[in-house]
């Protein structure tokens, strides 16, 4: 599948960001992946705050660099998916549940391979920044995250159970190939 591509978010994709979030808020989803995008109202202040985390400046604490990448369908520009790669796991959260790269795939679009084609481009940015062996995790229950970790390498290492709430989340180790 070639028709998508990760792209930096810029102006030129707000209208399409914009629509991405209000399916994800009408569907009352958790939209993984965006950078905060879910809870920040002020698109062009989230367009400064995904540049400005890329080049780890205004961190807040607990967070590491992260390049956030917009997946675009080719023939349409259509924004289906949204991902972000954090540069590395220095945090516990990330280690324990988060990992390198989250991801989300918009819910009108999804059941289309969407999911599995973004999560390879994204290992594939990974790579461009250094990561030789990325942390990809999904909620237990999450049977469809789980499929595309396992079709793109991903090799079961635990399941981390939360100690707060209990929740349990699935890790996964992909190695990153430069090809």
């Amino acid at each position: 599948m070639t028709e998508l591509e990760l792209v930096l978010p810029d102006i030129d994709y707000l209208e399409e960001v914009v629509a991405y979030k209000a399916e994800f808020l009408q569907a009352g989803e958790h939209l993984h992946g965006g950078a905060r995008l879910d809870i920040m109202s002020d698109l062009s202040e989230w367009l400064t705050h995904v540049m400005t985390i890329a080049k780890g400046e205004g961190l807040e604490e607990g967070r590491v660099p992260s390049s956030t990448f917009l997946c675009i369908r080719q023939s349409d520009q259509k924004m289906v998916g949204i991902c972000n790669i954090r540069h590395n796991l220095s945090q516990p959260f990330l280690v324990n549940f988060a990992g390198h790269i989250g991801y989300s795939i918009r819910p009108s679009e999804r059941r289309k391979g969407y999911a599995k084609e973004q999560l390879r481009l994204a290992l594939k940015e990974a790579g461009k920044l250094g990561i030789t062996r990325a942390l990809v995790t999904c909620d237990v229950n999450n049977v469809a995250s789980e499929k595309t970790i396992l079709a793109n390498g991903g090799n079961y290492d635990n399941t981390y159970v939360n100690p707060s709430d209990g929740s349990e989340t699935k890790r996964y180790w992909i190695e990153v190939t430069n090809d």
